[in-house]
């Protein structure tokens, strides 16, 4: 058997898709990852096959700056990143004016590039991302079966009178002005119109056939499966769900490092997991914050700095363990908090391991993701962009304690690991599409 995997050339989408793939590749299945050539490293990494397929201008195989992008990516990342420091409804805003340039780059172009790889690849099943839309033109177009894999929060599929772009849910962290709600969900209104003739524009050039979509952001693969504790997910909304499976988490595989092993081993003091992923590390004066509030407490600090310098972190003890890039996973399954920006892999590796989260989400789906830690009492938000570090430090000690959202993030835990995501992800597609026995 042949899985194709298809994955933006971004290793924060990579990993999960990739990690799924290891319950196809541990039975000596083949696996082939159609991504961009900066990733290449992590599919060699899970000893799968590449081929070539770039799904966007930008790229990101680990930490992502604006001067490592293509011209014209760059400015669009600085400005992402200062939108955010405005706040979320701003954050939003530039995110939805930008997306159909991001989300459908050279539709028609892609569409076939995924015609020929299929062709040649000749696979048995298709895990393909979510936002991979113009390949996923390409999988629809060719009538090519296909498992879609939401790899954020379920918002990223837009369900009822949703409407992409417009936070579902908020945490109480949060109280946009009503005014600029009004205009933000106006905006992704007459964005989700562009974007979905643009999709219809492209799926006639490459099927003249095919119907047209009423709303691209709610078109879904032939099977739904979403990188997401069930448990998490209001039951209102899993109502809404087309077909569909929950598969909890997937977190990624990790070398050993040797170093992380000799520091997690110096004493028994709790751990505190600090990190806003591969984007939003670039919001340093944010990690400075953190770091101020967590340095007077009797905890040992896991700081992965991304692209933040660290000179702009202030003066940061000695025993601390602080790198650009730390494997994650493993940090967490020894940690007693994780702060964080609410990215679904970070949130999901954090729940497996049963850790309790502080959440300062700034773009996306993570206002919702909050608004998720919050309502099932794993966690709790706080504004990244009006906190103090008084205010970081009494939620982290609050984390700390046990019962509460310490007793709720174990219990979750216990359960996510019970029954790992790839092996629900090899489970459901096998339920769909394996050939008949005898």
């Amino acid at each position: 058997m042949t899985l194709l995997v298809i994955s933006p050339d971004y290793a924060s989408h990579l990993y999960p898709l990739a990690t799924l793939a290891t319950a196809w590749r541990d039975v000596g299945e083949r696996v082939v990852v159609a991504t961009g050539t900066a990733t290449e490293g992590v599919v060699q990494a899970f000893g799968y096959e590449r081929v070539q397929l770039q799904l966007g201008r930008g790229s990101n195989p680990g930490v992502i700056r604006a001067e490592e992008q293509p011209p014209g990516e760059d400015d669009t990342l600085r400005g992402f990143f200062d939108a955010t420091r405005q706040g979320a409804v701003a954050a939003l805003a530039f995110q939805a004016r930008a997306r159909g340039d991001d989300l459908l780059w050279n539709a028609v172009g892609v569409a076939r590039r995924v015609h020929e790889i299929v062709g040649a690849v000749r696979p048995d099943a298709v895990l393909v991302d979510h936002l991979a839309f113009g390949a996923r033109l390409g999988l629809v177009s060719g009538g090519v079966p296909h498992a879609d894999v939401v790899l954020g929060h379920p918002s990223a599929l837009t369900v009822g009178d949703e409407v992409y772009g417009y936070p579902p849910a908020w945490p109480s962290c949060l109280a946009p002005d009503r005014g600029a709600l009004a205009a933000l969900h106006g905006l992704c209104v007459e964005v989700r119109d562009r974007f979905t003739a643009q999709w219809n524009a492209a799926l006639a050039e490459l099927d003249p056939s095919a119907p047209p979509s009423t709303d691209a952001f709610a078109e879904t693969g032939d099977l739904l499966l979403l990188n997401y504790p069930g448990a998490l997910h209001e039951p209102e909304r899993t109502a809404l769900l087309p077909e569909h499976t929950f598969l909890g988490s997937a977190p990624r595989e990790e070398a050993p490092d040797a170093e992380v092993e000799a520091w997690l081993g110096r004493d028994e003091r709790p751990v505190v997991y600090v990190s806003l992923g591969s984007f939003l590390s670039a919001r340093a004066d944010v990690l400075a914050v953190v770091a101020a509030a967590l340095r007077p407490l009797d905890v040992r600090v896991a700081l992965a700095t991304g692209s933040a310098p660290r000179t702009a972190l202030g003066e940061l003890p000695a025993g601390w363990l602080v790198r650009e890039f730390l494997p994650q996973v493993r940090l967490l399954r020894d940690s007693a908090v994780a702060v964080t920006h609410g990215g679904n892999n970070s949130v999901t590796e954090a729940l497996t391991a049963g850790v309790p989260l502080l959440v300062l989400p700034l773009s996306t789906d993570q206002f919702a993701g909050a608004a998720a830690v919050e309502r099932s009492g794993v966690g709790t938000c706080l504004d990244p962009n009006a906190t103090t570090a008084e205010q970081v430090r009494a939620a982290v000690e609050s984390l700390l304690r046990a019962g509460g959202a310490a007793s709720a993030a174990a219990a979750l835990g216990g359960s996510l690991r019970e029954v790992p995501g790839p092996h629900r992800a090899r489970a459901a597609l096998n339920d769909r599409w394996a050939p008949p026995r005898g």
